[in-house]
């Protein structure tokens, strides 16, 4: 087998140090709202959920967890008071992740500085388009690491940039998968 090409191996190397780079630096800019990178994804998802709840299952698929990963943090947040888990009413081999109003507060003291870390470290050096053209490559490596589409940001299969760029809501975005809903619950209010 062919060696990798010198631009292939710095491509990679830089990919890798990416992936090092961006949790750290995104915990050290969350550090004051007392939550990681990885926690804020966690609550972000519940927060744009319907009612504020999702399966474990289905939000370790948003998230792009493992379950194990997964029940560690909602451990955590649960300690925190920021989550609370229940038994799906129609299932109950299923359990639910639900935000807590603690959760909600902790969520929306957290964004400002999330935004900020991700506009100042990662996009505001891309220029015009640079968001666009790096989530369209992002997801053509990301859809040959996920080929059965398991995963949040490669389940529907259309890259985010398309799907959201038409839909007129942007904090639920067509890309996103939808929540598994529990058949016995009461159907969520969409707004």
């Amino acid at each position: 087998m062919a060696e990798l090409r010198y631009d292939e191996r710095v491509a990679i190397a830089r990919l890798r140090a990416l992936g090092e780079l961006l949790p750290v630096e995104l915990d050290r800019q969350l550090a004051d709202s007392g939550i990681t990178s990885f926690e804020f994804t966690l609550l972000e998802a519940l927060a744009e959920a319907p009612d504020h709840t999702l399966r474990l299952s289905q939000l370790a698929a948003r998230t792009n967890a493992t379950l194990p990963r997964l029940s560690r943090v909602v451990n955590s947040l649960e300690r925190k008071g920021l989550v609370v888990r229940s038994s799906c009413a129609g299932d109950k081999r299923a359990t639910n992740a639900i935000l807590t109003e603690e959760g909600v507060a902790a969520y929306r003291e957290a964004l400002p500085l999330h935004t900020e870390a991700v506009q100042t470290k990662v996009l505001a050096g891309l220029g015009e388009g640079g968001a666009e053209r790096l989530a369209s490559l992002v997801y053509e490596i990301l859809v040959k690491l996920d080929p059965d589409r398991k995963l949040g940001v490669t389940a529907d299969g259309a890259p985010a940039d398309e799907a959201c760029a038409a839909d007129p809501d942007p904090v639920a975005c067509a890309a996103d998968p939808e929540p598994v809903a529990c058949p016995a619950d009461p159907a969520p209010a969409r707004g």
